[in-house]
């Protein structure tokens, strides 16, 4: 028997859970809790390998406070409401550092520095 590979809407739907997850500060483990699971199950739903029944998307939106359509914005064909430019924020969301970007610049308590670090970044993307 041929393993079924993830859905393509169902990658999409744990990305979006998962980009929500982080931009929070909340770990796989506290989402898991907040849902009666492990996580290593909230792990397959963020990939996309197990999908999302409606109710508990519908409780994860609860819990991420976010409303049910923000997991379904980016699909082609479907408008959804959510946060300005969804695909850049969740793409930045689901590169390996922006968990480390995004912990080490909330943890900057001066706002100059945190102005410097957002040049940089500018600076960076210009010379590039």
């Amino acid at each position: 028997m041929q393993k079924k590979s993830p859905n393509q809407i169902d990658r999409h739907i744990g990305s979006r859970v998962r980009a929500r997850r982080i931009m929070l500060g909340m770990s796989q483990e506290r989402l898991a809790d907040a849902l009666g699971l492990t996580f290593q199950q909230v792990q397959k739903y963020e990939k996309g390998v197990n999908r999302i029944g409606a109710s508990r998307l519908l409780h994860i939106a609860g819990i991420l406070d976010v409303n049910i359509e923000f997991f379904f914005g980016g699909i082609p064909g479907f408008r959804a409401g959510g946060f300005a430019d969804d695909s850049l924020i969740a793409e930045f969301l689901t590169s390996s550092e922006s968990n480390r970007l995004v912990r080490g610049f909330v943890r900057l308590k001066d706002d100059e520095a945190r102005r410097k670090v957002a040049d940089l970044v500018d600076w960076l993307v210009a010379s590039s």
